[in-house]
């Protein structure tokens, strides 16, 4: 492909810019200048069987019956225009061009008005009308040639000398062209950009790591593919994604869906799916947790970035609904995440579309997503987050995670991953995750885009996709329970077992230790006491304990023989039950590591404010554990095993942590010193 073509016709496109100045905002330009693109694309596209598409509705126009189906067949496209406006006489009508414009626009098909009207299209007509512009913007338009071929006067496709068509715009350079107009406009938003577009290099590494493995397979004639991305935004990754495949195999058919919730993403995406020749039809509009357009439907390769840490709130009732009533067979069985996350609920959507493995081992799907950090490490053992990793680890179905330099992305500055999955991994993967560290690969940009400081350079990119390949082709040397640094990889590659990341949650008890005094303060615990004043009158009964100030027991058994003597000697009965036994102790008894330890029906009563919690590893015997990490430093202590939980996390920095030891004290003290001495000379520069 021609590269400055694409450019050139990106230039004509946002010269218009030039005549918007000073009635829109920058960060405006894009809501005319993408909407009119698809326009003029459409108009292009549909010219030469414009004739015959208005020969077939004027044959329907008093019949009841719905002529769509025979409109698609005479455009020979899924959409078409029973208008007889072109932009061109549009323009030579300044005083009628809205009236006429609107008139064209909705004589479009449903699927393509559809699309405009997301643009808000009408409003920017009206706008850009009562601006006195409309008509120039639709001059500047009608002169871009958008056309696929080139046609003679009779409307036939000219041939070259070799008896091919001649190509003016084919559909890969009109994608090219409308993405140039993304990105731009994305630049001119950068407050917004992050919700709707992803750096190009991110996702071409992305694809790279999803779709290399596959190599082999997608070179294979007659190979058909289906990409799905279920947040798809402007659709770069699903645009990316064809490309590489195409790339490998020019004859290759690759179909791709998509879903969206943001209106003016989702018109960017369709737009230019149908620029592309895709069918507009397979990109949703909608929630995805919420409202499905995909339901039931699988796909070889699933990517997405979805936003990070999004709250659900919206589509509660309808998450927990599917969760609670569907369970395994919906796709939200693993479990829920916190609300202010649906991270990790994307991918379980993302892993109800995955095709099924039969017998022979065929069919199955890949799937890459972006996370923050927060996926994999949040929530505690048995959490939400928690049993979704253990369910996703339990099927093996994790492959790998890369980690990313942070400031790649335009509206975040954060640490980023990538998580690739898959159902039909190779024998010798099985079992065993990858985690290759990346966060050295980047490039300072030359320019900042909102918090986007780094980018990833064509070289980095090839460099991480061979080290993962590399990783996935010799995964088989990993050694058997527990991190291997790979050969010559520089400690950028470590592979573990699924177990590996699971842990029993273990709670560590040690026995409640008291001795037993009577103050001041006890007296007026006592009186605050509302179980003490439950079941005798508190007051004498304070009284009666009075004398007692300052004498203290080592048993409880003395103490309360002491104690109720007192009490008795008052006039008053010795008040019974658990609740009185429970306050009287409290206010009494007093922590003492020498002091008597508590029991209940013969066993240790266990202290909350000493209890711990420990994470041992999930092949790893926890009373051994306790005997070798617990008990020399604290010999009572023991293990309640009712309290035991199973949790899976993720410790990717911890697994590639590398120690720096502390500079020298005297290296520090002088550059202190240093800083001093230049603080003293320009204090005396002010002072003089």
């Amino acid at each position: 492909m021609n590269s400055s073509k694409h450019t050139e016709l990106a230039n004509h496109a946002w010269s218009v810019a030039d005549l918007l100045r000073g009635d829109y905002k920058q960060s405006d330009y894009g809501k005319v200048i993408l909407p009119f693109t698809v326009l003029r694309r459409l108009e292009c596209v549909l010219a030469p069987t414009k004739d015959k598409v208005l020969e077939v509705a004027a044959r329907y126009e008093n019949q009841d019956i719905n002529p769509d189906r025979f409109l698609r067949k005479a455009s020979g496209h899924s959409f078409y225009n029973t208008s007889t406006y072109t932009l061109k006489a549009i323009a030579g009508d300044a005083s009628h061009a809205a009236k006429y414009l609107n008139q064209y626009y909705g004589a479009f098909s449903p699927n393509a008005r559809e699309v405009l009207e997301r643009y808000d299209f009408a409003q920017q007509i009206k706008r850009l009308d009562a601006a006195d512009l409309l008509y120039q913007v639709v001059g500047r338009f009608a002169d871009l040639d958008l056309r696929p071929v080139e046609r003679d006067a009779d409307g036939n496709v000219v041939l070259d000398e070799n008896g091919k068509p001649i190509e003016i715009v084919t559909n890969h350079q009109m994608g090219y062209t409308f993405e140039e107009l993304i990105r731009r406009f994305a630049e001119q938003s950068n407050e917004t950009a992050g919700e709707h577009f992803t750096p190009r290099e991110v996702i071409r590494l992305m694809v790279n790591l999803l779709v290399a493995p596959d190599s082999d397979a997608l070179a294979l004639p007659g190979t058909v593919r289906t990409v799905m991305d279920p947040a798809c935004g402007t659709g770069g990754m699903l645009s990316a994604a064809e490309e590489h495949i195409t790339a490998h195999n020019r004859d290759a058919t690759v179909k791709v869906f998509g879903q969206e919730l943001n209106p003016e993403s989702w018109a960017i995406c369709r737009s230019d799916m149908m620029i592309k020749g895709q069918d507009p039809e397979n990109i949703k509009f909608g929630n995805s947790f919420s409202d499905d357009g995909h339901a039931g439907a699988t796909f070889d390769y699933l990517l997405a970035n979805p936003p990070f840490g999004v709250e659900w709130k919206k589509v509660k009732d309808a998450v927990e609904y599917e969760h609670e009533h569907l369970g395994e067979s919906g796709r939200f069985g693993a479990g829920l995440p916190r609300i202010n996350d649906g991270s990790l609920l994307f991918l379980q959507h993302m892993i109800s579309k995955m095709k099924p493995v039969d017998a022979s081992g065929a069919g199955g799907s890949r799937i890459a997503i972006v996370f923050n950090g927060s996926p994999l490490f949040t929530g505690a053992a048995e959490s939400g987050e928690s049993k979704i990793r253990q369910w996703i680890l339990e099927n093996d179905w994790l492959e790998g995670i890369v980690a990313l330099p942070d400031q790649l992305f335009y509206n975040t500055g954060i640490s980023t991953y990538f998580w690739v999955l898959s159902n039909r991994k190779a024998r010798d993967r099985r079992g065993k995750v990858v985690l290759l560290d990346a966060r050295d690969y980047w490039r300072k940009m030359r320019k900042s885009l909102g918090d986007k400081r780094k980018e990833l350079g064509e070289q980095h990119i090839s460099e991480i996709t061979r080290l993962y390949t590399e990783a996935l082709a010799v995964i088989d040397a990993a050694e058997k329970g527990g991190g291997h640094d790979l050969a010559d990889r520089a400690g950028k590659i470590k592979v573990f077992r699924n177990e590996d990341f699971g842990y029993h949650r273990i709670t560590v008890e040690r026995p409640l230790k008291l001795r037993f005094e009577v103050t001041e303060e006890t007296l007026v615990a006592l009186t605050a006491s509302k179980p003490i004043g439950r079941v005798t009158d508190v007051e004498a009964f304070v009284a009666a304990l009075r004398p007692l100030v300052g004498k203290s027991w080592t048993t409880k058994s003395d103490a309360w023989i002491d104690l109720k003597d007192a009490v008795v000697a008052a006039g008053l009965l010795w008040p019974t039950g658990a609740p009185f036994g429970k306050a009287l102790r409290e206010a009494v008894g007093v922590r003492d590591p020498g002091g008597e330890v508590q029991k209940v029906k013969g066993e240790p009563e266990p202290d909350p404010e000493l209890r711990d919690y420990e994470n041992v590893p999930l092949e790893e015997d926890v009373e051994e554990y306790l005997r070798r990490e617990v008990l020399p430093q604290v010999p009572d202590a023991w293990i309640d095993h009712s309290k035991t939980k199973i949790g899976y996390e993720i410790p990717f920095t911890r697994h590639f942590y590398v120690y720096k030891p502390l500079r020298p004290l005297a290296e520090i003290d002088g550059e202190l010193k240093a800083l001093e001495d230049e603080i003293q000379a320009l204090l005396g520069e002010v002072t003089e």
